[in-house]
């Protein structure tokens, strides 16, 4: 791998990896159209760490709140909104867990495959844009501090869904915070801060594997991948909360349509 492809595939990472597209839709492009080598494991922890440095300090805020709160609340013994949502993101990154441990070889196995992407693209972005449209037409969107349990198993089993490539995380726990009658915003706030313990996870994971097996990526590309996608992942989340906040899901959606229908393309021309 050259430094040009470290600091592609860490843009394409620090991009997707947040924003409801799917990274493993994107990560594919480069090798089918360049014939670029598999980035190898320690790249792909590396970009975990990063987008995980990205996320915590962009809602830095809302972490400390949960602390201070987590800590008042056990100082007091009376549950506070911070620490329910504290309480409620670890609920909610249960499925994720167990779903990765049940399915991980069977996903590898037989799901990782560029046909699946396609299809997963597809199909999860018009389920996000049919949430969307059900969500203004039919419900009313629910206050942030009405969350529930409930509400967290559902996002949080959704999310586990992603463990099938194409399906994008951030997308998915999107549709399930709409279909659970959240605002935007709140929903996609949510799927953000469950990122954080969900990529933790996975990054351990991932960097378990990588102790056990030994590495000899070269220093300064991961140098070059971990800047890039840490910069890149704070700039696309901002991007992100922008188009939300101020336009919804349609943006997503169309771009998740001409993604599908370009991996689709790629399947027969290659």
């Amino acid at each position: 791998m050259t430094t040009f492809q470290a600091l592609v595939l860490a843009l394409i990472q620090g991009l997707s990896e947040f924003i409801p597209v799917s990274s493993s839709a994107h990560l594919i492009i480069p090798g089918k159209l360049f014939g670029w080598p598999d980035q190898g494991l320690a790249f792909d922890v590396t970009l975990h760490v990063a987008t995980l440095l990205a996320t915590v300090v962009y809602f830095r805020n809302d972490l400390l709140d949960m602390i201070r709160g987590t800590v008042q609340s056990a100082r007091i013994r009376q549950m506070n909104s911070s620490a329910r949502l504290a309480l409620l993101l670890i609920i909610a990154v249960i499925p994720t867990g167990i779903a990765g441990l049940a399915f991980h070889g069977i996903v590898e196995q037989y799901l990782r495959s560029d046909l699946v992407i396609a299809c997963t693209t597809l199909v999860f972005g018009l389920l996000l844009w049919y949430s969307a449209r059900w969500s203004k037409r039919h419900r009313p969107s629910r206050p942030s501090k009405g969350m529930t349990v409930k509400d967290a198993l559902i996002i949080g089993t959704a999310q586990a869904i992603s463990i099938i490539p194409g399906t994008s995380r951030s997308g998915i726990t999107l549709t399930a915070g709409l279909f659970e009658k959240f605002s935007p915003v709140f929903a996609a706030k949510f799927s953000f801060l469950l990122s954080i313990p969900t990529i933790a996870l996975a990054g351990g994971y991932e960097g378990l594997k990588l102790v056990m097996h030994g590495s000899d990526e070269p220093w300064d590309l991961l140098a070059v991948g971990f800047v890039t996608a840490f910069i890149s992942g704070l700039i696309f989340i901002k991007i992100f909360m922008n188009i939300i906040e101020r336009i919804g899901v349609m943006p997503f959606v169309i771009y998740r349509m001409l993604l599908s229908a370009f991996l689709f393309t790629m399947l027969f021309a290659f």
